[in-house]
């Protein structure tokens, strides 16, 4: 089977070499990881001590973070080296102070493998949420490198718990201890023979619960806000703007919206703003006027959504209406803001959580989503409650840091 493995792995290179002539993000995919070796040569020497973090894309970044941050203090020593399979979580992260390397992981053929791990020689690996590489994961445990999944999730339809799934299996069993998010990974897990496993929650509720105790002023958003509703829009897609742009046409004039696509993808930004008929302005525009007198605000840039929620009074978060996935949830769960997210979240388990303590509305329509709007607009008291239940939330599962942060003390201090 592993003959066959890296069989597919080469014919899934050769393929997504075709497809980068004709596709932007695929030519990022494959251009990125051209000089991977070479950039982890001047950043890395023999000499260094480095602890290595896997992440698929941006949202698996962001709950390693709070594990990078202990353990910068704990090992200062260390160089942090971050791998990223996604160029939508390299292109945004590839400078974080965080991190003292940060690279595409290189398709996981052997060669690659074996090179990349001589090359940073970790003294601990850490693969975020999911991601199993086998050539890695077998080469790691070869040189006796501690391999820990941190946040991870499992579900049913996963290859590991199939009856042809044993090559899976056997890479899954170099990891020295699973921290998994919910009791369901932990029981899957246990069906096909694991004990090394604790559930130590999502690190993202770590990461979220500092942003409160942060400095999230924003000058331009008091002066649009003033004294109106905010409705903050965070990660939206174009599914998300079919059922939003009824309400917003439609919405009382105390109320105004915060937009933040996911994409800043100007001609589809400017399509959009078309076809709303509230008074509109881009986030670039904002200096040249009067922004208070605007209903609409489109965030035309990247890195301002985590302090815009602590401008909401409801939320909407994207990605759910499509299949692109459900962003995340606890940026403005954390702040207090009661949450409203589109029809496709069942891989979520932070929503399906918070859904059921009320503290967030699923939507399936552009009626559903004006008629939970509108209430939460005309309820102050249904606005306020379901918020409270959203920052429980979040305050009650902090610590999934503290839990690994301890393993890695009591086994590798």
């Amino acid at each position: 089977m592993h003959t066959v493995y890296n069989l597919l792995i080469y014919l899934a290179s050769f393929g997504l070499s075709i497809v980068a002539r004709f596709n932007k993000k695929m030519k990022l995919f494959v251009n990125g990881r051209k000089d991977v070796f070479e950039i982890l040569q001047q950043q890395i020497s023999s000499e260094d001590k480095t602890i290595w973090f896997h992440c698929a894309s941006l949202g698996e970044f962001e709950q390693g973070v709070p594990i990078m941050e202990a353990l910068k203090k704990l090992k200062p020593d260390h160089k942090i080296v971050v791998s990223f399979f996604s160029p939508s979580g390299f292109e945004i992260k590839k400078n974080t102070p965080l991190a003292d390397a940060v690279v595409y992981l290189p398709m996981d053929t052997q060669l690659n493998a074996k090179k990349f791990i001589a090359t940073i020689h970790p003294s601990m690996a850490l693969f975020v949420k999911y991601e199993f590489w086998p050539n890695y994961l077998f080469e790691l445990q070869k040189k006796n490198i501690p391999t820990l999944l941190v946040s991870g999730v499992f579900r049913e339809k996963q290859i590991f718990f199939k009856p042809f799934g044993g090559f899976m299996r056997k890479a899954l069993a170099t990891f020295e201890h699973f921290f998994v998010q919910d009791e369901n990974s932990e029981r899957l897990l246990q069906s096909i023979g694991f004990k090394n496993i604790k559930v130590s929650g999502d690190t993202r509720f770590d990461r979220v619960s500092h942003q409160i105790q942060m400095d999230n002023t924003l000058k331009f958003a008091d002066e649009f806000k003033g004294n109106s509703i905010c409705i903050v829009c965070g990660s939206i897609w174009q599914e998300d703007e079919a059922i939003l742009l009824d309400y917003i046409n439609s919405a009382p004039e105390n109320v105004k919206f915060i937009i933040a696509p996911h994409k800043i993808e100007p001609d589809k930004i400017e399509a959009f703003t078309k076809n709303i008929l509230k008074k509109t302005v881009l986030h670039s525009k904002i200096d040249e006027v009067n922004i208070s007198e605007y209903a609409v605000l489109i965030i035309d840039c990247i890195g301002l959504l985590s302090k815009l929620y602590s401008y909401a009074d409801i939320a909407y978060v994207g990605g759910a209406m499509g299949k692109t996935g459900l962003h995340n949830i606890l940026e403005p769960a954390t702040f207090g803001v009661p949450i409203i997210i589109g029809k496709n979240y069942e891989n979520f388990p932070e929503a399906l959580r918070l859904r059921d303590l009320a503290g967030l509305f699923s939507v399936e329509n552009a009626d559903e989503c004006s008629e939970i709007l509108s209430k939460f607009i005309n309820n102050a008291d249904f606005r306020n409650k379901t918020g409270m239940i959203s920052g429980h939330f979040v305050n009650k599962n902090i610590g999934a840091t503290k839990k690994i942060i301890n393993y890695i003390i009591e086994n590798y201090n």
